[in-house]
């Protein structure tokens, strides 16, 4: 593994989960359980606007999400738009961002997600902690 020749485009997820400002929060609840996934980009023409997190979404629901029925969870989501309810700060980064600076971010503790964008700033992918403890277990003795 050498900084200057792995880049976060080796290890992103690609095959991404979208919403548009527009859409439900509920919505946004299921494809987090149907996907098994923890934070969902807001997208306008491509580009990458905000993104939605399962903390949000519990900050919404003043509650433990998963304890309701999923018709009560849905309801009370919806009553808070999507708009309203996404981190809209976003740190992004590009693909041929360095692994290890990738790494620094997500150690200095603020972030467990980081948008990919390209040269126009559209979003072509999803860098989470998960992918780069997968790319760094490559690595591991007996792995």
């Amino acid at each position: 593994m050498s900084e200057s020749s792995d880049t976060i485009a080796e290890i992103m997820s690609v095959d991404l989960v979208t919403v548009t400002e527009e859409q439900r929060l509920s919505h946004v609840r299921q494809l987090m359980s149907e996907h098994k996934i923890h934070h969902v980009p807001v997208v306008r023409d491509g580009a990458c606007i905000g993104l939605i997190s399962s903390t949000d979404l519990m900050r919404v629901n003043w509650g433990d999400l998963y304890s309701q029925t999923e018709a009560v969870t849905d309801a009370l989501l919806d009553t808070v738009s999507i708009r309203d309810a996404m981190q809209e700060d976003l740190r992004v980064i590009h693909r041929d961002t360095s692994v290890v600076e990738a790494a620094r971010l997500f150690a200095d503790g603020m972030y467990h997600s980081l948008p990919v964008v390209d040269d126009d700033d559209r979003l072509v992918g999803m860098l989470t902690t998960t992918d780069l403890l997968r790319y760094l277990l490559r690595f591991a003795p007996g792995a």
